[in-house]
């Protein structure tokens, strides 16, 4: 197995980040509720993510394996969209993103990152934990009552 490259991607890279998260997210259509935007992205959808922020692509033998993008908002980071397909899955790959939107962040002079996950979604909760992101508040989804996310932190300096 060679090594993963993560790079900063590009708007010429949006039609291949599309496809990556719906290919990553596939396992999830139909089976949460609130639906994942995921399977709804385009290229023209990232080119404007990818204009609130920015995005790293993961790249083994030049093909594209995973993603996460990034917007910096007043106060932290927001840490979004994390995909990886689900072959290369526990090599890593996850952790390597999510360690380029850090180090970005602390670029920029933040010292916090946020991210969301969904309740439904408890495994991913621990995998953040692991890696230093704390309980920050829950999230409502449009037209749901009741908490449908959570959102981490992550401090930084700590």
């Amino acid at each position: 197995m060679s090594a993963i490259l993560i790079r900063e991607a590009g708007d010429l890279d949006a039609e291949l980040l599309a496809l990556l998260i719906q290919a990553a997210f596939a396992e999830y259509l139909g089976r949460l509720d609130p639906p994942s935007s995921a399977h709804a992205k385009t290229a023209d959808v990232v080119q404007a993510e990818l204009a609130d922020g920015g995005a790293f692509l993961a790249e083994q033998d030049d093909v594209a394996v995973g993603c996460v993008f990034f917007h910096p908002r007043t106060d932290h980071v927001y840490l979004d969209r994390l995909a990886v397909l689900p072959p290369y899955r526990r090599q890593g790959i996850g952790r390597l993103l999510i360690a380029a939107v850090e180090e970005r962040a602390r670029l920029l002079g933040y010292t916090r990152v946020w991210l969301s996950v969904r309740l439904a979604l408890s495994a991913n909760h621990s995998s953040y934990e692991r890696l230093g992101y704390r309980f920050h508040s829950y999230g409502t989804h449009a037209g749901y009552h009741a908490p449908t996310s959570v959102t981490l932190e992550k401090h930084l300096n700590d």
